[in-house]
């Protein structure tokens, strides 16, 4: 099956695909069927970081997929405890070896550090290096406010050509979104659909899920759609680049058959006011070493 998704086109000229896989929380185990079955669906993006502990099992089911290495547009994230600019160089070189590849296509510094933006800015010059070197074709960052940009790009030379953030229809990060669109910078979204919201949480019952929104749900009924499709198709309506994350096959085949039907603008707004403002993941003016131990 060829490539479904289509492409945005970054800052400095690369072609990404619009939708991708994400596999944050995958096993090992479930990854490169995960992967593999993506790629036979027509996705052509996937997303995957050192943190995740599975870059080797994406590296897997690249191959097995049999898509041709050229046609996969591949990200990975740099950790915190790997910040400073010769110790991002040994991480890249680490991601690269565990994926099984020669280039990345797009490499992101996974959080901002607030109290330590020198590491932060060593890290990216260090991004920036690879990228004149050959060795990734698009660098950028995650989870990244207006603030920590300007901050960044203070520092830096080359504009962030993604910003990938927690965004869903509950939380739309307007602010993000302006700032990201002014400067060039793709927004990229996990937790595209809101998962976020349960996953994090303790009580997963209580959660708020857009995908029961009433707004969300009759629009499903109305193109024949799951609320899930309606949610993505959101994204790719707004320009944003999703990147839902599944290991399930159906979920899989489901995410990416959103290419059918659009939402006018009226459904669009409808979507845009949901936005609660409240924030599902990790607060990033918070985030340093000890946020994930």
């Amino acid at each position: 099956m060829s490539a479904k998704s289509p492409l945005i086109t970054l800052n400095n000229g690369v072609a990404m695909p619009a939708l991708g896989l994400g596999v944050y929380q995958s096993t090992p185990e479930e990854t490169v069927p995960a992967v593999e079955t993506a790629l036979t669906n027509g996705y052509r993006l996937i997303d995957t970081a050192a943190a995740y502990g599975n870059e080797k099992e994406v590296g897997e089911g690249i191959r097995r997929s049999g898509v041709d290495r050229s046609e996969v547009f591949v990200t990975t994230k740099l950790w915190l405890t790997d910040y400073g600019y010769d110790s991002t160089l040994r991480a890249f070189d680490t991601s690269l070896a565990n994926l099984g590849l020669d280039h990345l296509d797009l490499y992101l510094l996974h959080w901002p550090v607030p109290s330590d933006l020198d590491a932060t800015a060593a890290s990216y010059r260090a991004a920036e290096k690879l990228l004149a070197d050959g060795r990734v074709r698009a660098v950028g960052v995650c989870n990244s406010s207006p603030a920590h940009l300007a901050g960044l790009m203070e520092r830096t030379e080359i504009v962030p050509a993604v910003n990938q953030v927690e965004l869903h229809p509950y939380f739309t990060q307007r602010d993000v979104r302006d700032f990201d669109a002014e400067h060039g910078i793709v927004t990229q979204t996990w937790s595209p659909i809101g998962g976020v919201n349960r996953y994090f949480t303790d009580t997963p019952s209580a959660a708020t899920d857009p995908l029961r929104d009433e707004v969300v749900t009759t629009l499903a009924e109305k193109y024949g759609k799951t609320a899930a499709q309606v949610v993505l198709r959101w994204h790719l309506e707004r320009g944003f680049s999703p990147i839902p994350k599944s290991v399930k096959a159906h979920r899989i085949a489901e995410n990416i058959d959103v290419f059918d039907f659009s939402l006018t603008p009226d459904e669009v707004a409808a979507i845009d006011a949901l936005d609660t403002g409240v924030r599902g993941g990790p607060d990033p003016e918070q985030v340093g070493l000890r946020s994930f131990s």
